[in-house]
């Protein structure tokens, strides 16, 4: 989800609302059968879905009316209007793996390819990364932006078996952006939507051509950010699934578009939408991805934008690829110059250049109406607040960063706005409706005494500029782990820029989204999580271009062991960043990787508590697992062959103790010999049996253990990071970070 101006606050909180439908009290559902019956398709699918539906309700007229869809092209499920006591009808019933509310939803460059080292002369597979298809479940798409042309493509790969829909006000598609659909399944579009594959929102463009947007010069937003706009595959098509609208983004609608990228024919899946965690199999996301894993694609997903704050990251199912969102090298400042003489510099990107020398400044507070407690506060330039006979012509300055502050100053005529927050380097820039920026606390301070000084305040907010700044840092902004669902599993997995992206945008919206803005942009800058997804989505499909054959694990893995670490500040470490920053050049030769197969994961479910009868249904053969084959302590702590490693004590832990269990596969020099190096802080020690690997082949694997053992050395100690690195004395460096966390509450004990 990109972080804007005005869905700030819900942007910060990542809130769900259930999506109710008729009057009489039924929601829609969603009951998920995992993997297709070998046996039937097509017409039988829906025959067994109405049937069970009918069961479940009584009254086959009901049934048939309640019913909303039928998945059936990649995964076995159906949508549908139940009352509570249906639905847990149905979830008892043979062949049910879950039922479960839809819910609804929030959606989470020139520069930033460079930036990761991956310039527009890299070396590339063109061939194979042309027969590349980057599939996105977003806002739609602008086909009439020039990141989409397609001059100088084929024809789509022969695999390709989806369908553009041209309808409305989408002009069609071509051999850049070879497939569009839109899907309305729980009637979340608004009546304002444009029932088309077109973006009226901005979103779905902007990661679209992030992912994998051709090369454009000269890109810019009113001049910031100028230069050559591309994706991490240029050359890579693209096909895009509507599934969000202006009130969000439908569970029911989300899984449809999976259902339809996947047999469709997409080699890669990018989301950056975003829901609180759950049970995998009642979520959509996490159910998508697993059938996606399944038929070799990886799915990669934003994290989430609810940071700085721990155990808010979203999007955790192992087989997901979930993405932090990092800073690049520059920063938008904008300096505001007061009357006395004194300068405020704070941060936005402001396009506009005031006429005059120095305008009127006031506060909100000393704008505020006599009423005004009755709306909210007049510090805060809350709307309704502020009297307008006491706002017209002037600059004002508002305590704090609520959302909208910009829209109530202009609307009542003032000519710009200044506020108030407490920043870090890795704060987002905003673009606002009037000229504007975002001071510290302690310059909004000096502003607001120097208005209080004088009779006669004055001020001029300048156009923002460009400055260069340490990096990468993780975006403040970005959700932290530990996760909540698995907890031995590290999420995020990595990080990618997400913080003020240039990226194609639509020409149905302005810049900020409000009618009142009439500023239309080719390309506009935005951040959040939903900007670094589509990078990691790029850098997946550029791996993949060579090594066509590895597997979407063996892509993660290379794209985490080869990442660059992020020195955070703060104690949250790994929390924010996962294995660190992605480079993907040199995820083309990792020289190990850690794979997993679809038997890996089903093994992991298991030992995390799922039953045979669930698994037989995921895998669409009953008789082929029996999770009471599997000891969970031979898997190690965390049961899975993950790039990471990281262990949730409770509380009350004094010592630490755990044994990972890793097998790698050598991808590198035929005959290689590594040796382990660990760095660990004091306190925790760390064996690695046996601590050196040889390898006389390509894609022969090793086997070794990790063993943690310690405590934390301060009582008020709750985490600690290490790291295990294998080295084959020349080219390879193989990282994988090691997460100690010890819970801040009780929830573990």
């Amino acid at each position: 989800m990109e972080i804007s101006r005005a869905s700030l606050v819900l942007a910060l909180f990542g809130l769900c609302v259930f999506a109710a439908s008729a009057n009489d009290g039924r929601k829609t559902y969603i009951v998920y059968m995992g993997e297709l019956p070998r046996y039937t398709a097509g017409v039988a699918l829906m025959d067994i879905h109405h049937t069970l539906l009918t069961h479940a309700i009584g009254d086959e007229r009901i049934a048939r009316e309640s019913k909303i869809h039928s998945y059936g092209k990649s995964i076995n499920a159906f949508a549908a209007r139940l009352l509570p006591h249906e639905a847990s009808r149905l979830s008892e019933r043979r062949g049910v793996i879950s039922v479960f509310p839809s819910t609804v939803r929030k959606l989470h460059t020139t520069r930033s390819w460079d930036f990761l080292g991956l310039p527009e002369k890299v070396k590339r597979n063109h061939n194979a990364e042309s027969n590349l298809i980057v599939g996105l479940l977003d806002t739609g798409i602008w086909p009439s932006s020039p990141s989409f042309q397609d001059s100088g493509y084929g024809p789509p790969p022969n695999k390709w078996k989806g369908k553009c829909e041209k309808i409305a006000n989408f002009t069609g598609c071509n051999n850049k952006l070879i497939g569009a659909k839109y899907i309305n399944l729980d009637n979340a579009a608004s009546p304002t939507d444009d029932l088309s594959p077109v973006d009226t929102q901005g979103h779905g463009t902007h990661t679209s051509s992030t992912a994998a947007g051709a090369t454009v010069k000269g890109a810019s937003l009113y001049g910031f950010a100028k230069g050559t706009a591309r994706g991490g595959v240029p050359s890579a098509r693209i096909a895009m699934y509507k599934v969000c609208w202006g009130i969000g983004c439908s569970d029911a609608d989300l899984l449809a578009g999976f259902d339809e990228a996947i047999a469709d024919g997409v080699d890669i899946i990018s989301v950056s939408i975003g829901g609180f965690a759950k049970n995998y199999f009642e979520d959509v996301i996490a159910i998508g991805a697993f059938h996606a894993m399944k038929k070799g694609i990886l799915t990669s997903c934003s994290a989430g934008n609810s940071g700085p704050y721990l155990s808010t990251v979203e999007n955790v199912a192992p087989w997901i690829f979930t993405v932090a969102a990092s800073s690049l090298d520059r920063q938008f400042k904008t300096t505001v110059k007061l009357g006395n003489g004194k300068h405020a510099t704070g941060r936005s990107i402001n396009t506009f250049s005031l006429k005059k020398q120095m305008y009127p400044l006031t506060s909100g507070l000393l704008a505020g109406s006599s009423n005004a407690s009755t709306y909210g506060y007049p510090s805060e330039c809350d709307w309704g607040t502020l009297l307008a006979n006491k706002v017209m012509g002037k600059i004002v300055y508002c305590v704090g960063l609520i959302g909208g502050q910009d829209y109530t100053v202009k609307d009542l005529g003032g000519v710009g706005t200044i506020m108030s927050t407490d920043s870090s380097d890795s704060d987002a820039a905003f673009t606002f409706l009037n000229p504007a920026t975002v001071v510290s606390r302690e310059d909004g301070t000096m502003i607001d005494k120097y208005i209080n000084s004088t009779r006669a305040a004055r001020a001029i907010i300048y156009k923002s500029r460009v400055t260069k700044t340490a990096a990468p840092l993780i975006a403040s902004f970005s959700s932290r782990g530990p996760q909540t669902i698995s907890i031995n599993i590290l999420k995020p997995d990595i990080a990618a820029p997400g913080l003020s992206i240039l990226a194609a945008y639509t020409e149905l919206s302005s810049i900020t989204g409000d009618p009142m803005d009439k500023r239309i942009s080719k390309f506009n800058i935005i951040s959040g999580t939903s900007m670094a997804c589509p990078h990691v989505s790029g850098a997946a499909a550029y791996v993949k271009s060579f090594h066509p054959e590895w597997s979407p694990a063996a892509i993660k893995s290379a794209l985490m062991t080869t990442a660059t670490r992020i020195k955070i500040k703060g104690k949250d470490a790994e929390l924010g960043s996962g294995a660190g920053q992605i480079h993907p050049r040199k995820a083309l030769d990792p020289g190990l990787v850690y794979d997993l197969s679809e038997e890996s994961y089903i093994k992991f479910l298991c030992k995390e508590g799922y039953n045979s009868s669930t698994i037989g249904l995921l895998t669409g053969d009953k008789k082929a697992y029996d999770c009471s084959k599997y000891r969970p302590p031979a898997q190690g702590i965390d049961g899975l062959n993950y790039p990471s490693m990281h262990i949730q004590l409770p509380k009350c832990s004094t010592s630490i103790s755990a044994v990972f269990r890793r097998t790698v596969t050598n991808v590198g020099d035929p005959k290689s010999i590594y040796k382990a190096t660990v760095k660990a802080p004091k306190g925790l020690n760390i064996s690695v049996v046996p601590n050196t690997l040889s390898f006389h082949r390509l894609n022969q694997r090793r086997s070794f253990k990790v063993v943690l053992e310690g405590g934390f050395l301060h009582h008020d100690d709750w985490l600690l990071s290490a790291a295990l690195e294998w080295r084959d004395g020349s080219k390879h460096t193989v990282r994988s970070p090691i997460v100690v966390y010890k819970a801040l509450n009780e929830r573990l004990q």
